[in-house]
């Protein structure tokens, strides 16, 4: 079957406050993302990809536009299937707020029990994906031939479920799994598995130094995921 590039989104203004934007209306890429998806089209140079599918969300457009302004001729859809995770009431507020929430824990360790309140849950989430981009390697793969590459840019906590999926993880392991903002993943599909091919690539080491955390300057050593993806490299 084909094989499927994940895009996640560049830095969003959401990113760089700590805030979980959810499918909040207006949240753009900042001057580090918007950098991030100039450079895209580069990046991907060497692919021919048939067909470019995206998140409806503004902040996965603005990705994608330099890479559809390149190639003028490639097919592009969205798909709101690869839509962020309804976080319901979640939505907006910031993450050191959350972290408190006793759901927090849940997500963490047990996702396949989270409902986030007034939103959806964490299988229900992979579930809509998975569908999504088992669809779409049919579609795709029917209309351009089973070695066609084709491109999804989605969040973050659906880019790990679709990896968890593709590993043959269950759910409740996906927060081992990390997607920077406009990281590239590769998954390619055959008849009897999925191969991970790359996780993550970013082809920038930065994100790999160690962090400080919050005002006291201290490393983050707390071993939790961050809900809806890092911001990545300062």
């Amino acid at each position: 079957m084909a094989t499927l590039i994940l895009v996640r989104h560049g830095r969003s203004t959401a990113n760089t406050s700590g805030v979980l934007a959810g499918r909040t209306p207006g949240v753009a890429l900042d001057e580090q993302g918007l950098a991030q998806a100039a450079a895209l089209p580069g990046r991907l140079a060497d692919l021919p990809l048939a067909a470019v599918v995206s998140s409806p969300l503004q902040r996965c457009l603005e990705t994608i536009r330099p890479l559809t302004d390149a190639r003028p001729g490639i097919e592009t859809h969205h798909e709101d299937r690869i839509n962020e995770c309804d976080y319901g009431e979640w939505s907006g507020r910031k993450l050191a707020e959350l972290s408190d929430e006793p759901l927090m824990s849940v997500v963490q360790q047990h996702p396949s029990a989270a409902t986030f309140p007034g939103g959806e849950s964490m299988r229900a989430m992979q579930a809509r994906a998975v569908d999504a981009v088992r669809d779409w390697n049919t579609r795709v793969e029917a209309e351009h031939g089973e070695d066609a590459v084709f491109l999804m840019c989605s969040h973050g906590d659906i880019i790990k479920s679709l990896v968890a999926d593709a590993l043959g993880m269950h759910l409740d392991l996906f927060q081992r799994i990390h997607a920077d903002p406009c990281s590239i993943t590769a998954i390619r599909y055959t008849r009897l598995r999925p191969f991970v091919v790359r996780l993550g690539d970013t082809g920038d080491l930065g994100s790999l130094t160690p962090r400080e955390n919050g005002a006291g300057g201290k490393k983050d050593t707390s071993g939790e995921a961050v809900v809806g993806g890092g911001s990545g490299a300062a």
